[in-house]
């Protein structure tokens, strides 16, 4: 079992940028999208991690780097101590090591095999006897609290509901005993009234089994409850993080703002919260805060700089010029005033 804290899966300045081409033309432009851009997380054992963001923020992006299954543009992973060669395919060691959980569980086990073949195939592909692999695919079922296993090794996934064919998700990813479960919006596609178990379930494997655990969500509410670290994403950019609820307790960034003004009633977000009608659509900003568009406070500074993230608490992290700047009007012009000295008036 690995020690409480142990650094497990880091990401160091992981980026992915693809090439696309604008259509409507007879020749097509080439654009680049930054779809995740220098972010770095440490996986540690017995902790859940949480990516919160609105959709096109690079979640996903990021957990398939993680995962090994998107190769990075640049950037490092160190796997339990040793680095990782991110230019090469992804090795049967580190799929061991590190499993990522779908968001659709109905998309992401075979319809046309029975329960018992999801489970026994990994086993096999990593090495244990086929003697063994029936009594391991119910002790796996056992730990998602599936039980009696019997009861659903024979099953086909249409026989089974959206939380227990999730629980065999993560069951699947389990039996090859990883150390890193990366959960990409793990709850997203279920009922709400099946969400909470699964929740407790990946919380308990966190605890229990000291795995590091990645949860991705767009929801920020259910990050608290889970998370013992807080990630915010926007436009592919570590936005704000923190350990423990000081983020949602004392957001420092208007975005994080934003998200949890959202999640009680988002009809009372008024136009103080949020410039404009429209949500973030993924085309990044080129250059500045990508958030500078949507965002009440922006400065002059923000749509030609980009800011950098500053520590606004121990342990909380934002990238915001409020907080590496304070300005002040003075004869209706702004200055902006860097702590120690004025930088400029605009």
């Amino acid at each position: 079992m690995n020690e409480e804290g142990k650094s497990l899966l880091e990401a160091r300045g992981l980026s992915r940028h693809f090439v696309v081409r604008a259509g409507g033309t007879i020749i097509r432009k080439k654009r680049i999208v930054r779809a995740v851009d220098d972010v770095s997380l440490d996986l540690r054992a017995g902790r859940v991690t949480a990516v919160v963001g609105e959709s096109g923020s690079g979640k996903s992006v990021l957990a398939r780097m993680l995962a090994r299954i998107v190769a990075p543009t640049s950037g490092e992973l160190v796997l339990d101590g040793s680095p990782v060669a991110i230019k090469q395919k992804r090795t049967l060691a580190y799929a061991s090591k590190v499993q990522l959980v779908l968001q659709d569980p109905f998309a992401s086990v075979n319809p046309v095999h029975r329960i018992r073949h999801s489970l026994e195939r990994p086993l096999l592909i990593h090495g244990a006897a086929k003697t063994d692999v029936e009594s391991l695919s119910e002790s796996v079922l056992a730990r998602v609290s599936l039980d009696p296993p019997s009861r659903y090794l024979d099953r086909y996934p249409h026989e089974l509901s959206g939380g227990q064919l999730q629980r065999v998700s993560i069951a699947r990813a389990l039996c090859v005993k990883p150390q890193v479960l990366l959960a990409d919006e793990p709850i997203s596609m279920l009922d709400v009234s099946v969400r909470l178990g699964v929740l407790n379930l990946l919380r308990g494997l966190c605890d229990e089994e000291r795995l590091a655990v990645l949860y991705i969500t767009h929801d920020i509410a259910s990050a608290r409850y889970i998370a013992d670290e807080i990630v915010v994403m926007y436009a592919g950019q570590v936005v704000e993080q923190s350990k423990g609820t000081r983020l949602i307790d004392e957001p420092a960034h208007p975005y994080t703002r934003l998200l949890i003004a959202s999640v009680p009633d988002p009809a009372a977000l008024t136009r103080d919260q949020v410039k404009g009608e429209h949500a973030f659509t993924g085309a990044a900003v080129s250059e500045g805060c990508r958030f500078y568009p949507r965002c009440p406070h922006a400065m002059e500074i923000c749509r030609t700089s980009e800011p950098p993230m500053s520590e606004v608490g121990e342990g909380h992290m934002a990238r915001c010029w409020l907080h590496s700047y304070t300005s002040e009007v003075s004869s209706g012009a702004l200055t902006v005033r860097q702590r120690g000295g004025t930088v400029s008036k605009q």
